[in-house]
């Protein structure tokens, strides 16, 4: 090369530089004097309303507001912990609490919370706590009118403090109580696995999250079952909402290569720009594998199934994921407070982002913009396959969702459902597998007779729907012509009649009503197992699966 020319242009190169250093100084002093001014306005403005303010304000309160309102600004995931909720902040990170393991609820126009599901191997479970017991006092004080969150609160604690619980069984005269000592509570993160099809060895695992160490749960399933004969597996991750990125990693470098890049992070400031790889020997790289996703896959769930699509060593089977493409680290704040902040993006092999929303844009009601499909850029797989990016996952194979009546989600919420279940283990000691378990007709006779006398009800949403567009109709001079055909629609939908829909949605209600029985005998495990011999969506994955080569 001419180093006369060389030399001209180094020269013009820091010429450059130099020119722009001091526009780029300039700028981070406007910056800085920027957050300064906007400081200043914000002290004295809470001044002013502190001193001027015909109510007197709480300085936390107010102040968390404006916390609260700025990052719900930014976007869901940037938010701020204060020292009181630090605990909730290290549930999500690890999936640990301490606490007597068990989720409650409170019962429509009840003042006291009952017992909704013990976990399997947790204290509440252990001591014999049962699903439907009210509680009535923690440790000697009643807790008639507490609201859940501080019944919650209350029986957590430090572990290995030992406390009294007093409950009282539905169909028992006498209250129950019960000793239990608080201990670290793991969630489940992986509820079952197991055989699915005996004749193509088919196995089988649901993960509900990326918690902490799971992929040692997910490692031990895929071995177990490999001893078992599997040749095939479905790695189901429908409604998981993600979690630790280094868990992610772990399970998809078990069916790939080590050293294998699965995603990469990018973000303002070097140490947020990570290329993650694959730490370990995987466990097997040629079977066949399916992975099953929906539109609430998320987050870390989202880079597994990625991951295996974009280095074609997984079919994806489902519906199109959420589209979270962002990653969040943990900040400390004064007064032990943290900060959860959006710190990068993430990027999986074809180097696509999946991020779906776009919060910095909304439209005028708030909401965030998405990007059309037709503006989404290509990108490829490892054996040149299209994938694209800015909407989530795109399965392979896409299954269409099965529709289920808004009654039935009405319905499987209420109290008398949860009730029918509870009554029906008290007077039933024990039931069939979870696989096989199904309500005789006199039992579900017997279901339908409870919720009819009842006050269950539930909210006609084609009735609520066809009322607002005649009022629209109206309102725009319409109702004179469509008057007929509202009032005919209005008479096919007038039923409303509980009895019929019980009868007629017998089929969708049914195997909810077997799952919420099956719970109260097998705990999760039973839950998810009995749910899988109804799931067509797992049906067709298998047949999807069977025919890969």
């Amino acid at each position: 090369m001419n180093t006369t020319f060389l030399r001209k242009a180094l020269l013009a190169a820091a010429a450059t530089l130099a020119a722009l250093a001091p526009a780029r100084a300039q700028q981070r002093q406007q910056t800085g004097f920027d957050i300064s001014r906007n400081l200043d306005i914000f002290a004295d403005i809470y001044r002013q309303l502190d001193m001027f303010y015909v109510d007197s304000l709480s300085a936390d309160t107010a102040v968390e507001w404006a916390i609260n309102g700025m990052l719900a600004e930014i976007d869901p995931y940037t938010k701020y912990y204060p020292d009181e909720d630090q605990e909730e902040l290290r549930m999500m990170a690890t999936g640990r609490y301490a606490g007597i393991g068990a989720l409650i609820r409170m019962p429509k126009g009840s003042k006291r919370a009952i017992i909704e599901e013990p976990y399997e191997g947790q204290p509440a479970q252990q001591a014999g706590v049962k699903a439907g017991d009210v509680i009535l006092s923690i440790d000697g004080r009643d807790v008639e009118g507490w609201e859940i969150s501080r019944v919650s609160k209350t029986l957590r604690g430090e572990p290995g403090t030992t406390f009294e619980l007093r409950v009282q069984r539905p169909s028992e005269r006498k209250p129950r109580a019960f000793k239990i000592t608080r201990r670290q509570v793991q969630l489940p993160c992986l509820p079952w696995y197991g055989i699915v099809d005996d004749e193509a060895h088919v196995g089988y695992i649901y993960l509900s999250e990326f918690t902490d160490k799971c992929s040692r749960e997910v490692r031990h399933a895929i071995l177990d079952m490999k001893q078992q004969g599997m040749q095939r597996l479905i790695f189901d991750l429908r409604d998981n909402g993600g979690g630790s990125v280094s868990e992610a990693v772990e399970i998809v470098g078990m069916f790939v290569p080590r050293g294998s890049l699965v995603v990469k992070t990018k973000g303002k400031l070097p140490s947020t720009c990570h290329d993650y790889l694959t730490p370990a020997e995987p466990i097997d790289t040629l079977m066949p594998l399916a992975v099953m996703i929906n539109s609430n896959t998320a987050s870390a769930s989202e880079i597994v199934a990625g991951a295996l699509q974009d280095l074609d060593r997984a079919i994806i089977v489902g519906q199109r994921s959420y589209g979270k493409g962002l990653v969040q680290g943990i900040r400390e704040l004064p007064y032990r407070g943290q900060l959860k902040i959006t710190t990068a993006r993430y990027y999986i092999p074809s180097g696509r982002c999946i991020q779906a929303y776009d919060y910095r844009h909304r439209t005028a009601d708030g909401a965030a913009t998405t990007l059309p499909d037709s503006l989404t850029r290509e990108f490829h797989t490892r054996l040149g396959r299209t994938v694209r990016d800015g909407g989530g996952i795109q399965p392979d194979s896409v299954l269409a969702v099965d529709s289920v009546p808004s009654m039935v989600y009405d319905l499987t919420a209420s109290d008398p459902f949860f009730d029918f279940a509870t009554d029906y283990a008290l007077q039933h000691p024990q039931v069939a597998p979870p696989a096989s378990f199904k309500l005789t007709d006199a039992e579900w006779d017997a279901f339908a007779e409870k919720i009819e006398s009842s006050d269950f009800t539930y909210n006609g949403r084609t009735a609520t729907a066809l009322k607002q567009l005649r009022q629209l109709a109206r309102f725009e001079g319409y109702e004179e012509e469509t008057r007929d055909e509202f009032e005919a629609l209005e008479a096919k939908l007038k039923t409303n009649d509980l009895a019929a829909d019980l009868q007629r949605f017998r089929q969708h209600i049914q195997p909810y009503l077997e799952t919420e029985i099956v719970s109260r005998y097998y705990y999760q495990s039973g839950a998810l197992r009995h749910t899988l011999s109804f799931d067509k969506a797992l049906e067709k994955t298998i047949g999807i699966l069977k025919s890969e080569k």
